[in-house]
């Protein structure tokens, strides 16, 4: 099996999701669906529709100001459509400091996740996403 192409694909999703982390119609069409995601701080979402209104939410709320970068340590295609793509994820918290003991409760980094699969058009959706915070 031939994966260049596919590879090439998938790490532009991923740099494509990271770009729109911001854009509450942008990110969700890039996942399935029936999307599965469990973020930093273990909330789970089921759907897209679910996750925009999550997202949509937090952009609202001081979280607007927490951004996350990506870097892509591995590709394994499970079949010529899915593959698992292991991740490091970087928390930058950029929120004020309000409480005089910094402003993040997040781990500054955390392991993802995703599993991702291709569609009749050839496109490549994230179908889950999985963060777990590096202690």
């Amino acid at each position: 099996m031939d994966t260049t192409n596919a590879t090439h694909a998938i790490r532009k999703l991923v740099a494509r999701s990271q770009e729109a982390q911001t854009d509450p119609e942008v990110l969700p069409a890039l996942h399935t669906s029936d999307l599965v995601l469990i973020n930093l701080a273990g909330r789970r979402v089921f759907g897209r529709e679910a996750f925009e209104s999550a997202m949509t939410a937090a952009l609202a709320s001081p979280l607007k100001d927490v951004r996350t970068t990506l870097e892509v340590d591995d590709i394994r295609f499970v079949r010529p459509d899915v593959a698992i793509v292991s991740l490091t994820k970087t928390v930058h918290d950029e929120r004020p400091d309000t409480q005089g003991q910094g402003p993040s409760d997040f781990p500054a980094r955390g392991v993802m996740t995703y599993v991702v699969t291709r569609d009749e058009d050839d496109n490549w959706r994230i179908a889950l996403a999985q963060t777990t915070p590096i202690a």
